[in-house]
């Protein structure tokens, strides 16, 4: 599309502004050429240079290595701190997850199991197996929402239905 916009508009009023310049001795249509030409320019490299700030990241397996902990600035309040404190789990470099039922500090029980990735698209997706007994948030994957330089993962609970995991490191709660 943006290749028919620069052909069917860009092109031809360039030609224009270039002939009236040509054939006018006008300075008006010169300073048009070049002021269009040159916003073209800096919207290009503006956008280039912007351009980590609106694209979401692309994720690979390495990524999801690393301990997750409910989100709780997603939606705050007793629910959120009750699941903060009692669920949280751990991907290791072994392609193995950990998922621990707490209280508090105290993991009261663990689930093991094994992850992989599949990439339908760019970014990859997150494919959990795990052992039984399985816990009911582990029943399905996670969606995985993406973001400019992060990303976090919901998981559908038959219990609780979704439940938001970000990347962190379990601290109690003040």
């Amino acid at each position: 599309m943006a290749g028919l916009g620069f052909v069917f508009i860009v092109l031809p009023i360039s030609i224009i502004l270039f002939l009236s310049f040509i054939l006018t001795q006008k300075k008006f249509f010169g300073i048009a050429l070049i002021g269009m030409w040159g916003g073209m320019i800096f919207l290009w490299i503006l956008s280039a240079i912007l351009q980590p700030f609106y694209t979401k990241k692309v994720l690979d397996k390495s990524d999801f290595y690393g301990e997750y902990v409910i989100d709780r600035d997603y939606f705050s309040g007793k629910q959120a701190d009750w699941q903060y404190n009692s669920f949280r789990f751990e991907i290791k470099e072994n392609d193995s997850i950990y998922f621990y039922t707490t209280d508090g500090k105290i993991i009261n029980e663990t689930y093991k199991g094994n992850i992989s990735t599949r990439a339908p698209y760019q970014s990859a997706r997150l494919v959990i197996k795990m052992e039984k007994p399985n816990h009911h948030i582990l029943t399905t994957n996670p969606t995985i929402y993406r973001e400019s330089w992060d990303f976090f993962m919901v998981f559908n609970s038959p219990k609780f239905n979704n439940m938001f995991f970000r990347k962190g490191e379990w601290k109690e709660i003040d």
